[in-house]
């Protein structure tokens, strides 16, 4: 069961992502984890990757798709996998299926977490996190018990620049114009999921789609055994 997984910055993709693979037992394969572990293992398109990295440039498509190509070829993606954060672009869902095509396989599902633009803006922009341990609240949805204090450790709580209203802004019109796009590109396999209320409800909408795959999925693999 091959996933694509889309959404919007602070749609809640990771926490969804987290809890399919608890269920399903399937990798979550995140481009950037990937780019770095080519790199740290210093594969043949690790050191490419790492020449365009270390000059501050974005990898081309060609060497990612190589690197998710490997990534993808390893025996924990044997019974499907879920792709976070690539495709971003329609060029790049493209070489994907060009890539997934010669090695006999497909995407079955792109899950699209839905929600709308005010929702996602209230959600970044209210997180801080501590200076010194790390911990992330929410001055809505988890508020420390002392405003700008850490439960934990003590330690001041502090809003990161790229969950500023103003970049947030940003980071989505970038996301309508580049990544949106692969909606339409994937029309035939989108389900579209609306990611606004309770977590769990959230994820019984992914559930009740990807259980009839799987369930299909094991039913042919125990008739060929």
């Amino acid at each position: 069961m091959n996933i694509i997984l889309l959404g919007p910055p602070g749609a809640g993709k990771g926490t969804q992502a987290a809890k399919i693979i608890q269920k399903y037992r399937i990798p979550q394969i995140s481009t950037g984890d990937i780019l770095r572990a080519a790199v740290r293992e210093g594969t043949e398109l690790g050191k490419k990757a790492k020449e365009y990295m270390d000059a501050g440039k974005l990898v081309p498509d060609e060497i990612v798709i190589g690197i998710i190509k490997e990534r993808l070829s390893q025996d924990d993606c044997k019974n499907g996998y879920i792709l976070d954060g690539f495709p971003r672009t329609v060029n790049q869902a493209k070489a994907l299926d060009d890539m997934l095509n010669k090695m006999g396989s497909q995407i079955d599902y792109v899950i699209c977490i839905d929600v709308p633009e005010e929702e996602l803006v209230k959600r970044i922009t209210g997180r801080r996190m501590c200076k010194d341990c790390g911990a992330v609240y929410h001055i809505i949805n988890n508020p420390p018990k002392v405003d700008g204090v850490c439960d934990k450790c003590g330690g001041e709580l502090y809003q990161r620049d790229d969950d500023k209203e103003e970049t947030v802004r940003n980071r989505i019109k970038v996301y309508k114009e580049q990544t949106e796009p692969l909606i339409e590109y994937y029309k035939d396999k989108v389900k579209m999921i609306n990611g606004v209320g309770d977590i769990d409800e959230i994820f019984a909408q992914i559930d009740k789609i990807l259980s009839q795959k799987w369930s299909f999925t094991n039913q042919n693999m125990r008739l060929k055994e």
